[in-house]
């Protein structure tokens, strides 16, 4: 959520940054921003002077009344009530106020980096730097949809028998594959010095409103009935909600974390080949990298996730792209994201299977996440950011297309250790 400072310090720019996201109407949103918080202002200052003024006659009232003075004390008395009850109404129009301004504020995304072109969809995303050789397959080559029929090691029809549509059954060496890349990618960043947790997939409506889920993307989540509670579309809600209502140590600063989790997603369906098999589920496994960071220091550890993201992929041995994504393709919350792409040999398509994002102090401000900068008493709003490292659908897909030969599929060589096996056969 945007600090109100922001719409009066920064009032064009931030109208600019709105356009490039291809907000609606952002001159009379912010305008409407700033008469909601001049109200408050207005009300909180008219109720003040109220209550001033109610503490004052007390202090009369106790002195008439010290005097013997009783009769005036009851008369002054009378305006006390007056008093009370314009108080009351003010700090009704208060709540009401400040409600209204805070359900607006909800409804405003983050601005974009300078960097960040302008455009409406992913179509208009900015690649950044490819690297990685493509596949070199025979004309027979199969996409993964037929490779797991054929390898009998994902059943989306028994998934869909137990639950629906989107929710596959991994089976032998498919399980297994799945379980290794976990374990890869949770001992690679642990190396790169991120702390693993194992937070609960369940959160409640707190959690997902401090972080943007809430009430952007309700739609797409999956609520417990008579709950609010929900299951998570990525570990990022549950782990940077562990810092919520906290001020940290600067000593503390940079808080790295990783953690595993399945996610969930009421995505729309739709038709194609992109959506297809592994392409798009709703029910997957993912890998999530969370960092809180100072200020100035958010930029760098925003590089540093990429460059993470980027190793992981060419140990994979897998083709890469890297995009920085356009303002109509940016997440409500983001403030700059990059994504990774492989190149998937079966499919001949680029499939995203990672988004990087450094949220500045969007999340930061909705989760009260605080730090107290060295030899000072004010607190400041720190950054938050987060990426995916990795989610394993598209990655599985793309190593079982990619390494796919006439006796079998070839297992990654940095996978074997974790797996068990270097190829999977008939």
């Amino acid at each position: 959520m945007l600090q109100i400072n922001e719409f009066k310090e920064n009032k064009e720019a931030l109208i600019a940054g709105l356009k490039v996201k291809n907000f609606p109407n952002p001159e009379e949103v912010v305008e409407k921003v700033l008469t909601l918080d001049a109200e408050r202002r207005a009300t909180q200052q008219a109720n003040d002077d109220v209550s001033a003024e109610s503490n004052s006659i007390s202090k009369q009232i106790g002195m008439l009344m010290r005097e013997g003075k009783k009769e005036e004390a009851e008369q002054v008395k009378a305006k006390t009530a007056v008093l009370k009850e314009e108080s009351k109404k003010l700090q009704e129009k208060l709540s009401s106020v400040e409600e209204e301004l805070q359900q607006l504020l909800y409804t405003i995304p983050n601005i974009p980096h300078p960097s960040v072109p302008e455009g409406k969809s992913d179509e208009d995303n900015e690649v950044i730097r490819e690297f990685g050789e493509k596949p070199v397959l025979s004309d027979d080559k199969k996409p993964h949809w037929d490779l797991i029929k054929e390898y009998d090691i994902i059943d989306f029809e028994l998934g869909n028998k137990l639950t629906g549509a989107g929710f596959p059954v991994y089976k032998g060496k498919g399980a297994r594959l799945q379980r290794g890349l976990i374990n890869f990618f949770l001992d690679e960043a642990e190396k790169a010095g991120y702390s693993e947790v194992l937070p609960p997939i369940v959160v409640n409506e707190a959690s997902g409103i401090a972080t943007g889920q809430l009430p952007d993307k309700e739609g797409q989540m999956y609520q417990l009935t008579g709950h609010d509670y929900y299951l998570i579309p990525t570990a990022e809600v549950p782990i940077t909600n562990m810092y919520r209502d906290t001020i940290i140590n600067e000593k503390d600063l940079p808080i790295k974390n990783a953690g595993f989790t399945p996610c969930f997603r009421r995505e729309a369906g739709s038709w194609g080949a992109h959506v297809r098999g592994l392409n798009r589920l709703h029910q997957f496994d993912k890998v999530e990298i969370v960092q809180i960071a100072k200020p100035e220091d958010s930029m760098a550890a925003l590089d540093g996730m990429v460059e993470h993201v980027e190793r992981l992929l060419k140990k994979l041995g897998l083709p890469v792209r890297v995009l920085r994504l356009c303002g109509g393709d940016l997440s409500f919350t983001s403030h700059i994201t990059y994504d990774m792409e492989v190149y998937s040999g079966g499919q001949d398509q680029w499939l995203e299977v990672s988004s990087i994002s450094n949220f500045l102090t969007y999340q930061a401000n909705r989760l009260k996440l605080r730090y107290r900068p060295e030899g000072e008493k004010k607190t400041q709003l720190l950054h938050t950011l987060n990426g995916s490292a990795l989610a394993l659908p598209r990655i599985v897909a793309t190593i079982l297309e990619n390494n796919q030969t006439p006796d079998g599929i070839n297992i990654p060589e940095v996978l074997v250790p974790y797996v068990g096996f270097d190829k999977i056969t008939k």
